[in-house]
């Protein structure tokens, strides 16, 4: 180009520049939302090692229960939440912006219910509910890790959504047909794990063992 003027020094200072801020996205923003791979530890603190973490356990699940490749409509959701989440990170130079409700206060919820699980046990709880009834949620593992997965039978079968090694999950909850609506989780890790489950909404009652 004319009356550009680029020396041999500043090529190379341009070249690593974009080499060193390649390296940043790849290392504090890809690897933690890509595969929960946190070496800075910054991952973590924007929310993103919780993204690839989750990203993970869903194929992870998949791949233990030998599915076929994901087809369930509501775990691709989360995948493609997850990726447009990535995408717009990138796009914004690593600039993240979220928005976190504020935790619902105890007397808000309608049912609570605390089980300890030792490893590799499993537990169930359900809400009765009618079809298209509501019911807001939010499990804690208090510390732990959980695998789980929201289904509902009785009344038919389906599965809403499953997680695995998860921290807790929170949400809103409706029933497809009339029957039990809930959750089943089960511990492998290797230490007892103590859940707290809320919920409220439209539900006949909470079903627990």
């Amino acid at each position: 180009m004319r009356g550009v003027t680029a020396s041999g020094g500043s090529l190379i200072r341009a070249t690593l520049g974009a080499a060193v801020a390649a390296g940043v996205i790849l290392t504090v923003f890809w690897l933690p939302a890509e595969y929960g791979i946190d070496p800075t530890g910054l991952g973590r603190t924007m929310g993103l090692t919780k993204m690839g973490e989750i990203k993970q356990g869903l194929y992870a699940e998949a791949e233990a229960e030998k599915t076929k490749p994901v087809t369930d409509p509501q775990i691709l959701n989360r995948l493609d939440a997850i990726e447009a989440q990535l995408a717009a990170l990138v796009a914004n130079g690593g600039v993240v912006v979220t928005e976190k409700a504020a935790p619902a206060e105890a007397s808000e919820w309608r049912d609570t219910w605390s089980f300890t699980l030792e490893p590799e046990d499993s537990i169930e709880a359900k809400l009765k509910m009618t079809e298209g009834q509501q019911a807001t949620f939010e499990w804690t593992a208090n510390g732990g890790l959980l695998n789980y997965d929201m289904h509902g039978d009785g009344g038919g079968e389906i599965s809403y959504e499953q997680g695995r090694n998860q921290p807790g999950q929170s949400g809103v909850l409706t029933a497809a047909f009339d029957g039990n609506h809930g959750w089943y989780w089960r511990n492998r890790t290797d230490q007892d794990v103590t859940f707290t489950l809320h919920v409220r909404g439209d539900y006949e009652r909470l079903l627990t063992p």
